[in-house]
């Protein structure tokens, strides 16, 4: 929609003066958004660690989903990568193309989700673009994190015998979706608020550095996800559906379902979950439960190619692995 005629002007100097400076939260190299770059230091005895994510409306997220929860979620993917790589954030630059015409109300919104993630996740904002287009709406955040020097965490370094873990409940983004759609019960928006504004893992990252052989976050499914470890790694995997867990939401969705297997296997593949899934050594399992880390068990990973799964020790026929770009 065209702005109102008591809207203030939406150009590019406006949103970044009124709206962007606020969210760099002081970070020096940020320079104020006042030039076309920003300086990035990490710390002495640290690598630099850089993720990219892009969303599309349509493809990434609903076309009417609020603004300031799109914000959110952009960070939220994002930092999910960085956790995954035990890297702590540093910051971040942002590229949003708007549709000609978009309202100077619905960038004020984007800005304020942006700006409460930011605060909440300590996330300065350190330099961007933005421009227009025909549509649809598309947001890019390039993520800076970093590692103790040469401590970022693969995919590729996974062992055969490796324990696959997982961090937390899957499915719960698959079923957020429908329930966004109105294809599903939802009451309280519960299950629509984990598709629309996922947690990343930054609570692991600690537990990552110490424990994980190789890690990936499971964005588009988990065993999509875990499958690309075992490719980068040279390896088979193969999973345990029945020891996948689930939210209490999953757990009442998947008793009415005829058949468990399927259903599970649903679950698995939907991706938007946004959890952690690793490769630990079996030897560190007294420790991790000394820890009380909260990983689960979901498999193994093993010599030969490929992606296996299972339900009560029997194979499941696998069809797709989870969400194709």
């Amino acid at each position: 929609m065209p702005s109102g005629p008591d809207e203030p002007r939406q150009g590019e100097f406006d949103w970044i003066e009124r709206l962007l400076r606020p969210l760099t939260l002081g970070a020096p190299g940020a320079l104020d958004l006042l030039d076309d770059a920003a300086v990035i230091r990490p710390r002495e005895g640290h690598d630099l660690v850089v993720t990219k994510d892009a969303m599309v409306a349509g493809v990434h997220f609903l076309p009417d989903d609020p603004l300031d929860t799109v914000a959110r979620k952009l960070l939220a993917v994002n930092l999910s990568d960085l956790a995954a790589k035990g890297a702590e954030p540093i910051g971040y630059f942002l590229s949003v193309a708007w549709p000609t015409g978009t309202p100077w109300s619905a960038k004020v919104l984007f800005a304020q989700g942006l700006a409460r993630a930011g605060a909440e996740w300590r996330l300065p904002l350190l330099g961007g673009d933005t421009v227009s287009t025909p549509g649809p709406l598309t947001v890019t955040a390039t993520l800076m994190g970093e590692v103790p020097t040469g401590g970022m965490i693969r995919r590729a370094t996974a062992q055969p015998g490796d324990l696959l873990m997982v961090s937390g409940p899957i499915g719960d983004g698959w079923l957020g979706l429908q329930a966004a759609q109105g294809l599903l019960p939802d009451p309280g928006g519960v299950l629509a608020a984990r598709y629309r504004t996922p947690t990343p893992r930054l609570d692991l990252i600690g537990t990552l550095r110490q424990f994980a052989r190789a890690s990936a976050d499971v964005s588009d499914g988990l065993l999509a996800d875990a499958g690309r470890i075992a490719i980068a790694s040279g390896l088979g995997v193969e999973v345990a559906l029945d020891q996948m867990p689930l939210s209490a939401e999953a757990t009442a969705w998947l008793a009415q379902q005829d058949d468990e297997a399927a259903a599970r296997l649903a679950l698995a593949t939907g991706g938007d979950d946004y959890q952690i899934v690793c490769a630990v050594d079996p030897a560190e399992r007294p420790a991790l439960h000394a820890a009380e880390t909260g990983l689960t068990i979901v498999g193994r990973f093993k010599l030969g190619q490929g992606v296996g799964a299972t339900f009560e020790n029997r194979s499941v026929p696998l069809k797709e692995l989870g969400w194709a770009h």
